[in-house]
């Protein structure tokens, strides 16, 4: 099995030779990564489809309650994200508080996104006294748009990558060991 990897990986597609970077704009004095742009077309491309969404006959909210969950949904993926990542994965950041802040470092979980989202519509949806559970009816609609940007970020980032595989669009990941991996990021 080994060696078979090891055959597939010589004919393998070579991440660092796709001529992929993971900023898109570098100013010098400002940078614009892709996972940046990622986010914003996420909320942005969601944000229109649930309006069109709520437009239609039956809506559990109006268009103010649309405005208002975009806004509690953002927080929720950014502190949410943010916490999760720090806590599960690199909590040597709590060592240096003020370093939770610095989102440029990078450094998101998907899981604590979804919770903050979650956690931001439901405080929202109580203040407003909506149902919750319709509300994320909604929610379940426009949470797609997200997932592919940030899985197309997560490949342009050479991260998240798959299992070992001698399939023929393997790809070798510069931190992904000598092996031929699946390219998981594009299968979501």
């Amino acid at each position: 099995m080994i060696l078979d990897l090891v055959a597939a990986a010589s004919s393998a597609i070579r991440f660092d030779q796709l001529g992929l970077s993971p900023v898109a704009l570098d100013l010098g004095f400002f940078t614009l990564k892709w996972y940046s742009l990622a986010y914003l077309a996420g909320i942005l491309i969601g944000y229109w489809y649930l309006l069109k969404l709520i437009a239609q006959p039956g809506s559990p909210m109006a268009r103010r309650h649309a405005d208002d969950m975009i806004f509690y949904a953002t927080l929720g993926i950014i502190i949410g994200g943010r916490l999760a990542y720090v806590f599960f994965y690199q909590p040597e950041i709590l060592q240096h508080p003020l370093d939770i802040f610095k989102l440029w470092n990078g450094g998101m979980s998907f899981h604590g996104g979804a919770a903050g989202v979650s956690l931001g519509i439901l405080y929202m949806a109580r203040k407003e006294k909506l149902s919750w559970l319709r509300i994320h009816d909604y929610v379940a609609c426009v949470v797609p748009f997200g997932l592919f940007f940030g899985r197309l970020a997560n490949f342009v980032n050479g991260e998240l990558w798959g299992k070992e595989t001698d399939v023929p669009w393997a790809m070798i990941f510069p931190t992904g060991g000598p092996f031929a991996r699946h390219p998981s990021q594009l299968y979501e």
